[in-house]
Parts: structure tokens; sequence; C-alpha cells
């Protein structure tokens, strides 16, 4: 797959870790790394810190590992099965959506009829797992379990089309850079968070933690490149992107240059990114102890938050050539 582990990617994309139940894919990311890392712990919260020692700055690298999802909140007499949003689930982009519980049980997302599809809302919908009562539902499901969405992993025309792009890709860059970076100057801190989709909870703790000199979050980011989108200058093909301000950060002037310039110097495709809505990990990060400079290589993403996200190959293998080189840099003045 075009210098692109696909078979590493597609495990990570596939594996089941919704927000607060992070357990799986942290075993099978720590399996990855371990042979790469200095030192690797899991912090009170969960998050997974893999270390590669060095003398210089310390920077912190985070990337979240879990997924949106939703939680069952009571199962009904024939055995539907009513739930709540873990982080940001459209009901429009989830009816008739596939969801997969932890023990691998199938549910298909259905609503009650309604007059005007406008009304549409989470608490109209349920989830059907075709058995025909409460008393057999709860054999396998009950109030509080938690499911993710469920679609295939699909490579076509250099890009890839899957679930759990936001922010399994992240992750998979992080874990490339590892792998990939061998003598570095700096004490670098790869920290595979969780509960990012619930408000930036692991990264808020782990930033205070670690307490790093510069923080560099690798998430995706929406685009304007499709039919009558949203204006917004970041597309697929055109490189990674640097990010400018979301609403969560506004990036500081010196590390958005430092990114800059590494790029330029080493011919790396970018764009810049100014997204009106949403966060990243960067988000917790700058706010932390008395502040800590920080900023974001995003990945492009179209239908964010859906279970058919997409994003291009070439966009993948920037954002790591980007991210190891600017963690290889020797001089950083922030």
């Amino acid at each position: 797959m075009n210098k692109i582990n696909a078979e590493l990617l597609k495990k990570l994309l596939m594996t089941f870790g919704p927000s607060g139940n992070e357990e799986k894919i942290r075993k099978v990311i720590k399996e990855e790394i371990q042979e790469f890392a200095d030192e690797i712990k899991v912090d009170a919260l969960g998050n997974l810190i893999a270390i590669k020692k060095g003398k210089g700055k310390r920077i912190m690298v985070a990337s979240h590992m879990d997924e949106i999802g939703i939680m069952v909140t009571n199962v009904d007499d024939d055995g539907f099965l009513r739930f709540t949003n873990i982080g940001g689930v459209s009901p429009f982009m989830s009816l008739g959506q596939k969801v997969i519980f932890d023990d691998e049980t199938i549910g298909v997302i259905g609503m009650e009829k309604l007059d005007d599809i406008k009304d549409l809302k989470l608490n109209k919908m349920f989830i059907d797992v075709g058995l025909p009562s409460k008393e057999e539902v709860i054999k396998k499901i009950n109030v509080g379990d938690v499911a993710s969405f469920y679609s295939p992993f699909i490579y076509q025309n250099e890009c890839i089309i899957s679930k759990t792009l936001d922010d399994r890709i992240g992750c998979f860059v992080a874990i490339e850079a590892l792998k990939k970076l061998k003598d570095t100057p700096n004490e670098i801190y790869f920290v595979f968070t969780v509960q990012e989709e619930v408000g930036l909870r692991g990264a808020k703790t782990a930033a205070y933690g670690i307490n790093p000199d510069l923080g560099i979050a690798i998430d995706v980011t929406l685009t304007g490149d499709t039919p009558k989108a949203e204006v917004m200058d970041v597309g697929l093909g055109k490189g990674a992107a640097i990010k400018v301000k979301d609403r969560s950060i506004i990036v500081s002037p010196k590390v958005k240059d430092l990114i800059t310039e590494v790029a330029v110097d080493n011919e790396i495709p970018f764009q810049y990114e100014i997204l009106d809505a949403g966060g990243t990990d960067s988000g917790a990060i700058h706010l932390s102890r008395s502040g800590i400079p920080s900023g974001v290589i995003s990945i492009p993403c179209r239908y964010v938050h859906s279970p058919s996200e997409m994003v291009y190959i070439s966009d993948v293998i920037n954002s790591i050539k980007l991210l190891i080189k600017v963690l290889e840099k020797e001089k950083i003045n922030i």
C-alpha cells in the first residue's frame, strides 16, 4: 500500500475502543511499539506513554486512541435498546448503521416513526440486535454496555475509507514516526491518549504529569473540498495540515512557524488549517500547568465522525515525514 503498513493500519482501525473503554486498542499499540521505546508506562487515567530519551527539549506528541460510540441506557420488553452518545454522534449519520459491542454482538440502528425526518434525535432511535425479548438480550447486552460503529476497512484509489480514522490515523502516524526515529536530540513522549472525544481528558492529565516544553497533537481535520462544502482551505492530497486555530486553541505563532520552517526546509507538502468547529488534544495541553506552547499536525479527512471517514495516503505519509523532522530538530526556540 504505497509505503504504508496496511496490516497495522487495518488492525488499528478495526480494534474496539470507545472513550472510556480503550483497553483493547491500548494493548494493540503497546505490543506494536514496545521494542522501539526506551520506556513505556500507563498512567492512572489509562494513557499509554512511550518515551524516547534525549537531552534536548521535552516534547509531548499526543494522538488519541479512543473513538466515538454509544452506550445502552435501556432495554425494553421487546428487546430494543435505547442509547446515548459517547462523543459527537449524529443521529442522521447513525440511522441504518451497524454497531458492534465488545463481545462482537452486532446491532442495527433504527428509528421511531416520525412525521418529519428533521425531528430525528438520538432519543427517537433504538438498536436492534435481532433478539425477541428483553430476557434474551440481557444475556448478552445490558444497560451501561458500549458499542462502536461497524464498517469495513477499504483501500482504493490511493485513499483509505474506514471508521475510526479519527484518530487511529493519528496513532498510526505517531507509531510510524516512533519506529523511524533513530537518535533524537530531544526527549520525546509519545502519548496515546484516552477520552479525547468526551473532553480532551487524557491529554489534560498526561500533560500535567509530563510537563513538556512543547506539545504536538496529531489528529484529523475537516476539509472544504467537497461540493458546496463550507469554505475552508484544507483539501485531501494537498499535504499535512499545520493548524493555526480551532475552537480549543490559537496556536502560538512560534510553534506554527517552527513546523512550517521544518516543512519548507525538507520540501514536505503542507497546508494551513483554520477550523471553525472542534478541537484536539492540543487544547488541553497548552492550558496545562502555567502554559505549554502547543501545535497540531493534522491529517485532512472527509466525513469525520461517520462510519466512512476518508483520508489520502499521500497526506498520511507527509504527516509522518513532518513529525519526524520536527522531533529531530536540534535547536527548537519556543
